[in-house]
């Protein structure tokens, strides 16, 4: 009873129930009354060819039953032939010889004809009496057994109900299939990558919002091929990061044990083990901040100041690699909401970045913004245009360039600058710089300055 093909049909039987039943309510009283109208019209037509008859004699004097045949078919409609005297009423039926009574049809004797309807005990009776040169007369007959009497009426509807109600559940049945159909295909392919499928896809056609279903979970299961496409090539990528280090700490090691080792050993297997940490530890930062509780202290943070403090340091490590390197900010503060730790922590991540690839000669730029952005641009050798779209995506250039250029451990640094700005409330955006590498842009919400 819960499906989409039940409710359906339900809802259309509904609907017919109601339509049906509120045009026959109307259709009814509408009919009834066109049938009583023109019942006695029909009444009234007899009555005045029975005083016709009457008056058309030849002279002689008799009485309304005398007619003959003429009473006979007007009675043989169901249409009481009655002779009014100023006694009573010549009636056997009671019901009649009230509604004679009540209409006033005993005016007919002093020469006036009445046009009456009685209801008597529920039942509605039509009155028409005229005067005659041979006596007054009533003809009278209820309004159910009229020539559109309501018995009719009434089996006519209930079969237009019946009918509306029978093309209501079928109409329901074939609309609930058709709808319900492709709703269980997107349900069997949704079930299918649930279980690890990625090649199912569903013929995207039906209704607007069907078809609309149908292509969210086609775009679904791309999206998620893509995803672990990835995830695959950055763990392939992770394990091969960690494999050069360990195979290094491991052959080192061996040759202490075997007492081969020479006095370049404990450098290098320090050197490695540090490349094992940071890895690890870049690694441990991407899991913290998928978790929801990943901790920030929020205050207001000069940009200007942290990247002076910051330059301090970076300005002596491009000096060591030959690089050029400037600092370029505005004359007064420049103040964002921000954790003054993990943003020390991005401008690190994209100044490493930067400087591993920039050559001998070029420059590195930190750039203050006043609208509340901090830049990272080099003159190295830059991304091709369409890895500007990908760039955060944490593995996603490593494999790419690696071989071709110097690149960062397991490629995550960029993915974990990219994390941390976005749970501060920025953005990061990158793109080609003047000059001539990368431009990394760090937009981070304004904190109003405050005089003093």
């Amino acid at each position: 009873m819960r499906s989409l093909a039940w409710r359906v049909t339900a809802s259309c039987l509904l609907v017919a129930l109601v339509a049906v039943g509120v045009a026959a309510l109307v259709s009814l009283r509408l009919v009834t009354a066109t049938a009583r109208q023109v019942t006695h019209d029909v009444l009234a037509q007899q009555a005045d060819v029975v005083a016709a008859q009457l008056d058309d004699s030849g002279g002689a004097v008799r009485s309304v039953l005398g007619l003959g045949k003429v009473v006979q078919v007007i009675q043989g409609q169901g249409v009481a032939v009655v002779p009014l005297t100023g006694r009573r009423v010549g009636s056997a039926d009671t019901g009649v010889a009230e509604a004679i009574t009540r209409s006033g049809a005993a005016r007919a004797l002093t020469g006036t004809p009445v046009s009456a309807t009685v209801d008597v005990g529920g039942t509605v009776y039509l009155v028409e009496a005229r005067p005659s040169l041979s006596g007054a007369f009533a003809l009278v007959r209820t309004s159910e057994d009229g020539p559109l009497g309501s018995g009719l009426l009434r089996r006519n509807i209930g079969f237009a109900l019946l009918a509306g109600v029978g093309v209501a559940v079928l109409v329901g049945v074939v609309v609930g299939t058709l709808l319900a159909r492709p709703l269980r295909r997107t349900a069997a392919a949704a079930h299918l990558l649930r279980t690890g499928r990625r090649d199912v896809r569903v013929p995207v056609r039906g209704p607007t919002e069907v078809a609309e279903v149908a292509g969210a979970v086609n775009d679904l299961a791309d999206a998620l091929a893509r995803s672990e496409a990835r995830q695959r090539e950055f763990l392939l990528s992770v394990s091969h990061e960690l494999r050069t280090p360990l195979t290094a700490v491991k052959g080192f090691a061996e040759s202490i044990i075997d007492g081969v080792g020479g006095d370049d050993a404990a450098p290098v297997i320090l050197h490695e083990a540090e490349r094992l940490d940071r890895l690890v530890t870049d690694l441990m930062e991407l899991a913290r901040l998928e978790a929801d509780d990943f901790p920030l202290d929020l205050l207001p943070v000069d940009l200007t100041a942290l990247a002076a403090e910051a330059a301090q340091v970076w300005r002596a490590r491009s000096r060591d690699a030959g690089v050029e390197f400037r600092l370029v900010v505005p004359d007064g503060p420049v103040r964002v909401t921000a954790d003054p730790r993990r943003l020390r922590q991005v401008l690190d991540g994209l100044a490493e970045n930067a400087l591993r690839v920039t050559p001998a000669g070029a420059p590195l730029v930190f750039a203050v913004l006043a609208g509340g952005a901090l830049q990272i641009r080099d003159g190295g050798p830059g991304l091709a245009p369409e890895d500007y779209a990908v760039v955060f995506e944490r593995g996603a250039l490593h494999d790419r360039y690696r071989g071709h250029r110097p690149v960062g451990v397991g490629g995550i640094g960029l993915a974990l600058v990219h994390g941390l700005v976005m749970r501060m409330g920025g953005t990061v955006h990158a793109g080609p710089a003047d000059e001539g590498g990368a431009c990394f842009t760090v937009f981070l919400p304004l904190r109003p300055v405050v005089a003093r």
